[in-house]
């Protein structure tokens, strides 16, 4: 829509609100409403103020004052609010100089797209995000000086076999590692879903499929269908904001953690890219895998810059609980076609050039997904820029290979902590187009090192007094 067309369709629609959303650094949306009447034409020029300084890694408070500019072709009449609300995704601008906010993810995003069309290499990026996430029933956690605790409970769990149920325990609960494709009864958030499908749809979204994963304690998946790069981030947000709100209202708590539950699979964000040029696409060809030189070389730049990545595409301490072996998660750096145990894969299922591409499977769902995919093309494009050879694809089951063998393939971190020194040491692909500014690389690395590391790094784990107590 047009600025001119959302104001026919607030007085079409008799739209009561309007709610102004923006991603904040870390990868949250944030909100604020305003009354009808507060909107017009100029407002998707002029914005909206905001205090920047309450914002985690933005302003200043000397310096808190910024915009937020709607865009007109995000609007759309949110489903979950009790009055008729439209909904607005919005850049950051700054009111003294009006320039896009450098630490807006949008933003970032944004530029990512332009950068690829200044290259000449190509004018489109889609990105396919297959987000995977749990549902509970009873969330508890809690830190302080002398304790710590969490805990999690699902009607699905393993765990619960023998427990007393209200209308008795009618045993129908995945095992570890068996959750992926049982029926009904076993799976029992079949219909939960399906309106989480429904949600989605209203704000716009195109599914694929819905379906449950493979872990005990209701683990789930919803396929949303590619997009440009930064409609690829506006709808990895939208399907959070449907999957979180439709949980609430049938008591669950949806989780988009990594790693929740011990000693079962994690939650991945497996991204499908491709680059396109003039509506063909690129990475199709006669090479390894139906791929082209293009695509293999884009395949050698992530593999090349993965260590970095993870800081953003895996950015939090729990990412690295999922990127383990054992567990289906990619913890080698490798391409292979099918094999799902590398950390890039081709997809073998169609032979239409439209559908090549290439699959990142290290990537989870606590990312920020205008930072990650950002990120990725900018990785994917240095290699095509430099022609980095990604070496010989693994066409083996790499958790099965013996120590001789692995020994020569590279892994991703085994923490947060080298992850960001990664990115600390290797970002220069990123600021090329000035898509990733260094204030931004630099907040990035001291938020995550100041706010996150530290603190768990400080705190006695609970198993630790299992280990240690009594020494």
């Amino acid at each position: 829509m047009t600025p001119k067309q959302v104001m026919a369709f607030i007085k079409e629609k008799n739209i009561l609100m309007v709610d102004l959303k923006f991603m904040d650094f870390l990868g949250t949306w944030q909100h604020f409403t305003v009354p009808v009447g507060e909107m017009n034409e100029d407002s998707f020029e002029e914005g909206y103020g905001f205090d920047g300084s309450s914002i985690r890694g933005w302003q200043p408070i000397h310096a808190s004052d910024m915009l937020v500019i709607p865009d007109p072709k995000t609007a759309l009449i949110d489903p979950f609010c009790r009055e008729l609300t439209l909904s607005l995704i919005c850049n950051i601008v700054d009111p003294i100089t009006k320039e896009n906010y450098s630490r807006d993810p949008r933003n970032i995003a944004q530029k990512a797209e332009a950068y690829l069309k200044s290259t000449g290499i190509a004018d489109t990026a889609y990105f396919g995000p297959e987000l995977e996430f749990f549902l509970f029933n009873d969330v508890r956690y809690e830190t302080g000086q002398n304790h710590s605790f969490y805990f999690v409970d699902s009607p699905e769990g393993t765990w619960n076999t023998g427990r007393m149920e209200p209308n008795g325990n009618l045993g129908y609960k995945p095992r570890v590692k068996e959750g992926y494709f049982p029926c009904s009864p076993t799976d029992s958030l079949n219909d939960l879903r399906t309106e989480m499908v429904l949600a989605m749809q209203q704000l716009g979204l195109e599914i694929e499929c819905q379906h449950h994963e493979v872990a005990t304690g209701g683990q789930c998946e919803i396929d949303v269908r590619y997009a440009e790069l930064t409609k690829a981030g506006d709808n990895i947000m939208l399907y959070k904001y449907a999957v979180k709100n439709v949980a609430k209202r049938n008591n669950y708590s949806a989780c988009f953690m990594p790693k929740p539950i011990f000693q079962d699979n994690g939650s991945g964000m497996h991204t499908h890219q491709s680059l396109w040029k003039g509506g063909k696409p690129l990475f199709a060809g006669n090479s390894y895998g139906g791929l082209s030189e293009m695509a293999l070389h884009y395949i050698g730049g992530i593999l090349k810059h993965a260590p970095a990545l993870c800081a953003f595409v895996a950015p939090s301490t729990n990412s690295y609980k999922r990127l383990v072996p054992g567990y289906e998660a990619p913890v080698n750096l490798a391409y292979s076609s099918r094999n799902r145990s590398a950390s890039i894969r081709i997809p073998m299922y169609q032979a239409n050039p439209k559908s090549k591409r290439v699959e990142v499977r290290f990537p989870d769902p606590s990312a920020n997904g205008y930072l990650a995919f950002s990120a990725m093309l900018m990785a994917g494009l240095d290699g095509i820029e430099n022609k980095i050879d990604p070496g010989e694809p693994l066409d083996k089951d790499i958790y099965a290979l013996g120590p001789e063998e692995l020994a020569s393939v590279p892994s991703t971190p085994g923490s947060l902590t080298e992850a960001i020194n990664a990115l600390e040491a290797d970002h220069s692909f990123l600021l090329k187009g000035d898509v990733f500014t260094q204030d931004v690389v630099d907040m990035w690395i001291d938020y995550k090192r100041e706010k996150e590391i530290a603190p768990i790094n400080l705190r006695p784990h609970p198993h630790e007094f299992a280990l240690y107590y009594d020494c």
